[in-house]
Formats: structure tokens, C-alpha cells, sequence
């Protein structure tokens, strides 16, 4: 519960003493834009039992009849509305707001999170929301200028090439040195820079010379393909082609043909 809570009302959002870094001119924005919030959206859901004069009113988020005594909730910022317990809850993350803090805006509820970021935007490393006139925007999320960094080696990447890795950026030198998959073909990182070819599970360099046919070297981009034991053939004459070839495979490896996939 207790996470619960520290995700639905970051305590960053609103008190300058969990944000240390801040410049001076960011901790007035901060106090600012908090007191604006507190003054303006916040309030907390009462749990009540619906009062008669608003017997078979509907639920304000679906719509349903409560009648008098059901169980309701209560917001005092948004007038006589009521809410089935289960409906009140933010509009951005659906999180239950019962008998907790909430934020309207525009007739709607959220939590302390998503009321803030439709508002400023939130750094993706820190977590903190952003008061700078300037913030790095990539991949759909925003950073701090100086959060901007590889998750590695936490070089600054700011007008940098980097490479995405579980959704924070790396750069081209980490990624190719400890993420880049090896080619299946040459045997070669398969580096940021490169294109790419995927096959059930395993990975070559897009180029003509190693995704291509393992017996007639036919190259396989844009091309049906068929493969075996992490071998790839154009067709299943290659693959049997192949199998006569090799003195490793036994007669029930010569009659095994996969169906054609596409490719990745």
C-alpha cells in the first residue's frame, strides 16, 4: 500500500526537500505550481452511504443507478456527484482513490501523478517533474538535460547517437559491448549502426553476405526461407541439398523440411 501510495502522489511533486538539486528559480516554480494545486484541484473522497434526495442518481464515471443507502463516494470539488467505490478512481491510471487524496480537473479525478504531468513533464530518470525552459524529449518520454546519459557508463548523450535498452538510452559503445547480438553468419556484433535480420529467435546481419542461403548463398531479405538447426536455405531443396552434403546428418534429418516463414 505503501508504494501505492508513493506512485499515486510522488512526494517530489510537492515538497522541494526530496528534490535537492534543484536550482533556485525550479524550488519557486515548485512551490509554486504545488500551492496552485492544493488551492485549486486537491481533495479527498469521502466513502458515504448515498443520502435519499439522491436516490437513483447515476454513478458519475459509469453511469449506473444508486439508490439510497448504497455505498458511494463523495467529492466535495465536484458539487452533489457520487461514484460507485470501484469507479472512483484516476482517469489516466484507473488506480482506486478511496478515502485517499485526489485531484480534479476539468470534471475528472486523478491521482497526484497524472494530475501533475498534465501539467509538467516528468523526468524519466529522476522521476522528478521538469521546471527548466529547456528538457531532452526522446523515444516519448523527457529528461532533465543533464539525466540525459547512458545507463552504463553515464556519458551525456545529449546531441549524441544512443540506442534504446529497456526503455533508458545507452551509448553506441556500451550497447555494441555488452547488448549487441552476435551475427549468426560472420560471428560479428551486430552494432548499432547495422540492419538487422531475426529468425526465430536468432539474429544476422541484414546484408546479402550473411543472411542468405547456406548452400546456394542466395540472399533471403524480402525472401521466403525455410531453416534448420539455426541454418538458413531458401528452399527446401537447399536444406535436403545441404543435408547430402553434410556427413553429420542421418537419413530422419534428410526428410525434415519446416514450413516457409517470413522474414523478420
Amino acid at each position: 500500500r505503501t508504494r501505492a501510495l508513493l506512485q499515486q502522489l510522488p512526494p517530489q511533486d510537492c515538497d522541494e526537500r526530496y528534490c535537492p538539486d534543484l536550482a533556485e528559480e525550479e524550488r519557486r516554480q515548485l512551490r509554486a505550481f504545488s500551492a496552485r494545486r492544493r488551492r485549486e484541484a486537491l481533495g479527498q473522497g469521502l466513502a458515504c452511504p448515498v443520502p435519499g434526495p439522491c436516490h437513483g442518481c447515476p454513478c458519475k464515471k459509469c453511469g449506473r443507478r444508486l439508490n439510497k443507502g448504497d455505498p458511494g463516494i463523495s467529492a466535495s470539488r465536484l458539487g452533489d456527484q457520487f461514484w460507485h467505490p470501484s469507479c472512483f478512481s484516476c482517469h489516466f491510471c484507473h488506480q482506486p482513490l478511496v478515502d485517499l487524496i485526489y485531484f480534479q480537473q476539468d470534471g475528472r479525478i486523478y491521482c497526484g501523478r497524472h494530475h501533475a504531468e498534465l501539467f509538467r513533464p516528468r523526468c524519466a530518470s529522476c522521476d522528478q517533474l521538469i521546471f527548466m525552459e529547456e528538457c531532452i524529449e526522446a523515444e516519448g518520454r523527457r529528461w532533465h538535460l543533464e539525466h540525459f546519459c547512458c545507463l552504463e557508463c553515464d556519458v551525456p548523450l545529449r546531441g549524441q547517437r544512443y540506442v534504446m535498452k529497456s526503455g533508458r538510452p545507452c551509448c553506441r559503445g556500451c550497447f555494441e559491448s555488452l547488448f549487441a547480438e552476435p551475427c549468426q553468419a560472420c560471428g560479428d556484433p551486430i552494432g548499432a549502426d547495422s540492419e538487422e535480420a531475426t529468425h526465430q529467435g536468432l539474429h544476422w546481419h541484414a546484408r546479402a553476405a550473411c543472411f542468405c542461403c547456406s548452400l546456394c548463398r542466395k540472399p533471403l531479405r524480402g525472401q521466403p526461407l525455410t531453416s534448420r538447426r539455426g541454418r538458413l536455405f531458401c528452399s527446401e531443396t537447399c536444406s535436403l541439398g545441404w543435408d547430402a552434403s553434410s556427413t553429420a546428418s542421418d537419413s530422419s534429418d534428410s526428410a525434415f523440411a519446416s514450413a516457409p516463414s517470413p522474414d523478420s
